[in-house]
């Protein structure tokens, strides 16, 4: 079979029409996993507000959001929920991935040969799964990959038994080989079901978003609810809501009707480069704005230090950026109000250092509604996926 010109089997009925397929209980299920893991590094990240800490906060986010993305390829190909042996695989995976959650606090001290080796244990179960359940073209092109899928995670492995620097080599080598090895041996012989593949990404956007949520919480726990306090849980929520509007509204629809239109090899390169890849950024920016507003809510009257200003204005042109990067795979054009907005949430830096965080936050949040009233009331591109 020629991969670039034809649909796997799997993707088509008897008509030669693409199936739908849902997002299945068990893939929410483990989703569960990965919204835990989430807050594990937020958690990281606020116990560790320095550089070195939000570095490797950067690192742990990555290498969490490469294993959900292994198995988010996993089960677009295979029904795994209906095959019995695929089902507890996958539930053996989840509760390896469990155990990589809980040593994230630790994961560059005490538990840092746990972290590695309970890692390395979900990539395997993935590998494992993958070649024994799909169909020969997928099967061998798993294997193509495997070395880098199964390498990086014993570097982490190895990098738990050495001290600094060579931890920290070990770790941005492990990086480079996990994102790379998809990249410059390629994606030919996978297959994606557009409609799920879309629909598993906008589910870990609202995950990402939802441990926005949890942050709210976390950092209102001893927070004073008078009006400044009332005022920051309100602002904290309507950026966040900013957040989930910019991407749901029409960008998504407009990424589905793109990665619906291709086929084969050029969907499944489309695929992880929107998806596997830039899809990163968004997740970042999302987590590292939860951050700053958990900081903001810690220290409502007082100014950001350095490092929490960086997360929230940061983290939302971090996440603008995305959203351009992401426009610009599929269709070659940016958003410029979108560039603008990233341009002006990076210049409020120096002001959250020097004003209350409530004025910083507020500040953003303006920015962000203000983006998004702009664009649901102008947008032509708006217009053409949303209304068209």
């Amino acid at each position: 079979m020629n991969t670039t010109d034809s649909e796997s089997p799997l993707d088509e009925d008897a008509n030669g029409n693409e199936q739908d397929q849902s997002v299945t209980p068990l893939e929410l299920f483990f989703d569960l996993v990965f919204v835990f893991a989430l807050t594990q590094i937020t958690g990281f990240l606020t116990n560790n507000l320095t550089w070195p800490g939000v570095i490797r906060g950067a690192a742990l986010l990555a290498v969490v959001w490469l294993a959900w993305v292994c198995y988010s390829w996993l089960t677009n190909t295979i029904p795994a929920e209906e095959v019995l042996f695929a089902r507890l695989v996958i539930l053996l995976a989840m509760a390896a991935m469990l155990v990589v959650a809980l040593s994230i606090p630790r994961a560059f001290s005490d538990d840092a040969v746990l972290f590695g080796a309970a890692y390395f244990v979900v990539r395997a179960l993935h590998v494992v799964l993958y070649g024994l359940i799909t169909p020969p073209e997928t099967r061998n092109a798993v294997l193509r990959l495997a070395p880098g899928f199964l390498g990086a995670p014993l570097l982490l492995i190895l990098a738990g038994f050495v001290g600094n620097p060579l931890e920290g080599v070990l770790w941005i080598l492990a990086i480079t080989v996990d994102f790379g090895v998809a990249r410059f041996r390629g994606v030919e012989g996978f297959y994606v079901r557009a409609n799920h593949f879309v629909e598993r990404h906008r589910l870990v956007v609202i995950v990402a978003l939802g441990e926005s949520i949890v942050a709210i919480g976390v950092g209102a726990t001893n927070l004073t609810l008078d009006a400044d306090g009332v005022l920051a849980v309100f602002s904290g929520f309507v950026l966040i809501a900013s957040l989930w509007w910019l991407y749901f509204d029409y960008i998504t629809l407009a990424a589905e009707h793109r990665l619906t239109a291709t086929h084969g090899h050029e969907r499944a390169v489309l695929a992880r480069d929107s998806y596997s890849y830039i899809h990163l950024l968004m997740i970042g920016g999302i987590i590292f704005t939860a951050l700053g507003i958990e900081q903001t809510l810690v220290h409502v009257n007082e100014p950001l230090g350095l490092i929490p200003a960086v997360a929230l204005c940061g983290g939302g042109t971090l996440y603008l950026c995305g959203h351009n990067a992401y426009r610009f795979r599929d269709h070659g054009t940016i958003s410029v109000p979108r560039a603008i907005a990233a341009m002006g949430s990076s210049l409020l830096i120096p002001l959250a250092v020097v004003v209350p965080s409530l004025v910083a936050l507020a500040s953003l949040t303006v920015l962000f509604v203000a983006l998004a009233v702009f664009e649901t009331v102008r947008s032509e591109y708006r217009r053409e996926f949303r209304l068209g």
